[in-house]
């Protein structure tokens, strides 16, 4: 393979790599550039070369951002990749294309009246807590399927199933029961495998990886 010039052509190249070993096609994989605490300037780079999906953690940090960066290109998909509160769901809905971190009975009910009030549906992921990590949020495995009711009888789109596996536990078995419960519900999304695994990830039928670092570099320490 040769070397690619930018981080996002090296990114791309690895993802249809992957994605001709799982016999995939490129097409399949929505690449998500995770953009939390990167400033614009940092964002720019990647918008000019054609990306057009980031992904950002918290509602406050995107709300500061993102308007002026959409408004000059239009075509921009944000999504919601952290934790998200019950109290930002009607900001979140109105910023918003995608939200990853449906994870709570609570957060189906503010959601679902956020875009009730917005007249906008958007697509959602629920969260799965595949390592019993409660501090990355997610809903407990056997709660799942009543997650699942709760948010199509309020007419919230499901687009799929995210996951956080442990850190420093080989991540393969996690992704590759998310596949299989995605499958089992009648899911087509896989939100799942970041820059230091998301190769493993499509191999294992991810549709959507979020990837910071290998795009961006580290992020900057907090101020």
């Amino acid at each position: 393979m040769e070397k690619a010039e930018t981080p996002l052509q090296q990114v791309q190249a690895t993802i249809a790599q992957a994605c001709q070993i799982a016999r995939r096609e490129p097409g399949e994989v929505t690449l998500i550039a995770v953009s939390k605490m990167h400033p614009a300037a940092a964002i720019e780079p990647l918008l000019r070369e054609g990306q057009r999906h980031f992904g950002e953690n918290r509602v406050q940090e995107a709300q500061g951002k993102w308007p002026a960066l959409r408004e000059a290109h239009p075509a921009v998909q944000l999504h919601l990749i952290g934790q998200l509160q019950s109290n930002k769901a009607e900001d979140a809905v109105a910023l918003f294309d995608v939200i990853h971190s449906l994870d709570r009975p609570s957060l189906v009910k503010a959601l679902a009246k956020a875009m009730d009030k917005a007249g906008k549906r958007v697509p959602c992921f629920v969260q799965v807590d595949l390592g019993e990590e409660q501090q990355k949020g997610g809903c407990p495995l056997a709660d799942l399927p009543v997650l699942l009711d709760q948010a199509r009888a309020a007419d919230i789109p499901i687009a799929g199933l995210m996951c956080l596996p442990p850190a420093d536990i080989e991540p393969a078995p996690f992704f590759a029961f998310l596949d299989k419960l995605a499958r089992d519900h009648g899911l087509e999304g896989r939100s799942m495998g970041m820059s230091g695994d998301y190769e493993t990830a499509i191999k294992l039928g991810a549709t959507h990886v979020r990837v910071g670092t290998a795009l961006f570099g580290a992020r900057p320490a907090p101020e």
